[in-house]
């Protein structure tokens, strides 16, 4: 079931630089020792920063099973598909959450307008077959300039009659593809260096790069095979995601309010907790 991390994260500002003396929630102290255990879900560059992250977790778990004792709220342990069992304190918390936090749903027009305005979340992104020869670029005076020619002068023969790829390939490439032409295969986003991803967005399939396109890897003389265009996904089967996305969104904002609201209303000695308290995250 979740930790404390996740039913108790809560990201807002300490009040105080240094461990204080005493963190309370309506005069019922937080155990020191319990603050040092609860750091190891808050890692962080420095231990006062995962020390106050825990202690202010720990406030937010005392306000909510405060708040939970006063409305009478009972523990009613659920399960995950794992077998594995809430705690009577996550039980209680989860039961004040569901009871006092009203969630809206997400209706279609509303998924529908967030569909409009974010349409590039639900298009599928192009995909290339992509031919290329490396010339690697080694170390020495005079070396990179001499590449770079060699580029230029294989690029100016393959404009002329592109038929010769594959076989300068073969010939000149210090890719292993050089065995099969210098075909790369398909690639997609975020599957090759930033220049050659940037140099396919503007090819036109069955075309030679007009220019020698250099990356840390060297000089590519590149060719696209096929481009197959990105496909956008219809709002039919676009909606759950939306719909999960916006009901997160908003629960985390009621979730935020609430506790705030109860912070507001507490003594808290030793950690503040501002307006722009972070969500329960469940």
């Amino acid at each position: 079931m979740a930790t404390s991390n996740e039913t108790t994260a809560c990201a807002v500002k300490p009040a105080v630089s240094a461990k204080p003396k005493t963190v309370s929630v309506n005069g019922i102290s937080i155990a020191r020792d319990a603050i040092a255990r609860e750091t190891q879900n808050h890692p962080a560059a420095k231990p006062i920063d995962a020390w106050q992250a825990a202690a202010r977790a720990l406030v937010i778990r005392e306000l909510l099973l405060q708040e939970a004792a006063r409305l009478g709220i009972s523990a009613d342990p659920a399960s995950d598909a794992d077998g594995r069992y809430e705690t009577e304190e996550e039980a209680r918390m989860r039961g004040l959450i569901e009871r006092e936090v009203l969630i809206p749903e997400c209706d279609e027009p509303t998924c529908r307008r967030f569909y409009q305005q974010n349409q590039r979340r639900f298009r599928s992104q192009d995909l290339y077959e992509v031919s290329h020869i490396l010339l690697p670029i080694a170390q020495g005076e005079g070396v990179a300039a001499q590449v770079k020619e060699l580029a230029v002068v294989l690029l100016g023969t393959l404009l002329d009659d592109p038929e010769r790829f594959e076989a300068l390939a073969r010939q000149h490439s210090a890719c292993p593809s050089k065995q099969v032409g210098g075909s790369l295969g398909q690639i997609g986003p975020s599957q090759t260096v930033r220049e050659f991803e940037k140099a396919l967005a503007t090819m036109e399939a069955g075309r030679i790069h007009p220019e020698p396109v250099e990356s840390r890897y060297g000089v590519h003389i590149v060719r696209v095979d096929r481009k197959i265009e990105g496909r956008q996904l219809p709002f039919e089967i676009a909606r759950p995601l939306i719909e999960g996305y916006l009901t997160e969104r908003v629960q985390r904002t009621a979730q935020r309010q609430y506790i705030s609201l109860l912070a507001g209303r507490a003594t808290i000695e030793g950690i503040a907790l501002e307006a722009s308290t972070s969500p329960l995250i469940q």
